[in-house]
């Protein structure tokens, strides 16, 4: 495996061991001789009432989380949160009680089949704080990982889970943003995790630790990235209807909600499903989800909710309508801005089992709340990691012509492989290596996370993926980056995707100039990053979209039949070009 920048990755398998003892990946200081509940390994008190602050002592000179932030949030004492697809129960202890491990080689009772270990974590040594670990498998095996996790006071806001308005103090609270972290280290597949032995890591905190579970049994047909937490209506008792297109179609249904970057909950009183006949309007009586049983859900700040399955046939290449009533008031979503499709929103009420668009006077253009709608049965997914040109700049609204769509369309008619789902999570404006959201607040740039931040979200926890396509660095470049800081972050993401079992294919950067500020000298700056992504054998497969469709007379220019008309994005016709010239086989 080729070797990626590892300063920017969180996590990654180092080595697997043979079975017993003298196979240990690597040594650390010896825990109890029998694995234990995490819970029962609790050494240090993280959480105090904001009256008593005193009774709580996380980082060692006195400071703590607010159990009143806490719960603001929605993370109360035994909840079960999911989290880039993991299930992780915040701990039931009362504040001023254990409730997290400092991680010091402690065993730790965890079983399950999964793609990866996901451990709620925090560091508290002021800066990114870790080390190796071991899993111990049931056939006796043994495979070390290797877990870092960011400070809660100094860490990136754009990968944490839940950030918090104040922390605790001997001397009273401060208006300082607490962070706690989800990361996740890659599983051997197909390996039952019999326990888990923790790093020796001084200021590494774990407060929950699970087996993230396996997807198999589902394709994800549609998905969406999160790309920022922009202001909304404000909306009361208003229904959202959500227009989607699938890829892969199937005998039943689910859908995820996703509350990312939030720092408060949302509650979702009602949700439904139908295949829509036109407009706002559906076929049949719309069908309503139900999640654990209930027909509604909160999703706690940062977490995620999976409906039941629902038994519905979801056709191929098909208009959904996924219609929510929100209850409450909501001045900010988690949004994709980027549609490029018209949604529609009702006037007061609980609207989501009418059939009729009567009701729905009013327009979207984003997709709030919804990320995936994921069908039984089926191959897997293949994911489109990219920028606007994935998600869809310069095509035709409604008509559903971005180029993941082209390749869904060409999966459907042929037989030579199987028939992947294909989930687009092309983010407008994203960079590979520099977030353009922070991660946290109302976002005024909808540009997302880099795709570095945001890979384990919208590739690895994604369902039954198979293969990522990397489409990402103009906007890099376009923003003043060097080739040499692009191709770090194009080979770690090969690196980590890897890790995690996945085929990689990378696209060649699209020529752009004619577009503001494509300068000469980022074309040479692009002609760089494109020399090394054909040369350099970081990826399973290359894909050169920028031979697709540039001018033979002037490489550094878009075919004018092509061109969407900035000199950026390519039109439909671009787009499709760039479609079918994938050679379905490397999927």
């Amino acid at each position: 495996m080729r070797r990626g920048v590892r300063g920017l990755v969180t996590a990654l398998v180092l080595c697997a061991a043979g079975p017993g003892p003298a196979g240990a990946a690597t040594a650390v200081r010896a825990g109890p001789t029998v694995p234990l509940p995490l819970e029962r390994l609790f050494d240090n008190r993280a959480v105090s009432d904001d009256t008593r602050p005193g009774e709580a002592d996380f980082d060692g000179s006195g400071a703590s989380l607010s159990a009143q932030t806490l719960t603001a949030a929605g993370w109360t004492p035994g909840r079960v949160l999911t989290v880039r697809g993991a299930r992780l129960t915040w701990p039931r202890s009362a504040p001023g009680a254990p409730d997290n491990v400092r991680a010091d080689g402690q065993r730790v009772a965890v079983r399950g089949r999964g793609d990866a270990l996901a451990f709620l974590v925090a560091g508290t040594a002021g800066a990114d704080t870790g080390g190796t670990g071991t899993v111990t498998h049931a056939d006796g095996s043994r495979t070390a990982y290797r877990l870092i996790a960011p400070d809660w006071r100094t860490g990136p806001l754009a990968t944490k889970a839940v950030a918090l308005p104040h922390l605790n103090t001997p001397g009273g609270p401060i208006a300082e943003r607490a962070r706690m972290y989800v990361v996740t280290v890659p599983l051997v597949p197909g390996r039952e995790v019999a326990s888990v032995r923790l790093p020796h890591a001084p200021g590494l905190h774990v407060f929950a630790l699970s087996v993230r579970a396996p997807t198999g049994g589902w394709t994800g047909s549609w998905a969406r990235s999160t790309s920022g937490r922009p202001a909304v209506g404000p909306w009361t008792d208003r229904t959202l209807r959500l227009v989607v297109h699938t890829s892969a179609g199937g005998p039943r249904v689910r859908l995820r909600f996703a509350n990312t970057f939030a720092p408060v909950p949302v509650r979702i009183g009602a949700a439904t499903v139908a295949v829509r006949a036109r407009g706002a309007a559906a076929r049949r009586t719309p069908v309503p989800l139900a999640f654990g049983g209930a027909p509604g859900v909160e999703i706690p700040a940062g977490a995620e909710a999976v409906g039941d399955p629902l038994p519905f046939a979801v056709p191929a290449d098909t208009d959904l309508l996924v219609s929510l009533h929100l209850p409450g008031t909501v001045t900010a979503a988690p949004t994709h801005r980027l549609a490029v499709q018209r949604s529609y929103l009702s006037g007061a009420g609980d609207h989501t089992g009418d059939m009729s668009a009567a009701a729905f006077t009013g327009t979207l253009s984003s997709w709030p709340l919804l990320t995936g709608v994921d069908v039984g049965g089926g191959p897997g997914s293949v994911v489109a990691l990219g920028d606007s040109i994935t998600d869809g700049t310069g095509s035709t609204s409604g008509a559903d012509r971005r180029w993941p769509d082209v390749l869904a369309g060409r999966l459907l008619r042929q037989r030579d492989v199987p028939r992947y789902g294909v989930l687009n999570h092309g983010v407008s404006g994203n960079q590979v290596t520099t977030d353009r959201y922070p991660g946290d607040g109302v976002s005024t740039v909808q540009s997302g996370v880099s795709a570095l931040h945001r890979l384990d979200r919208d590739v690895f926890a994604q369902t039954s993926v198979r293969t990522v396509v990397v489409l990402e660095g103009v906007n890099d470049l376009l923003g003043g980056a060097r080739a040499a800081r692009v191709t770090a972050g194009l080979d770690e993401i090969a690196a980590r995707a890897r890790a995690r079992g996945l085929r990689v294919l990378v696209a060649t950067i699209l020529p752009c100039a004619g577009w503001r500020t494509c300068t000469a000298a980022v074309e040479a700056e692009r002609e760089r990053v494109n020399s090394w992504i054909r040369t350099a054998g970081a990826f399973d497969a290359v894909l050169d979209f920028d031979a697709v469709v540039r001018d033979p007379a002037r490489p550094a220019r878009m075919l004018a039949r092509y061109d969407g008309g900035d000199h950026l994005h390519p039109g439909d016709r671009g787009l499709a070009a760039l479609a079918e010239s994938v050679d379905l086989r490397l999927l």
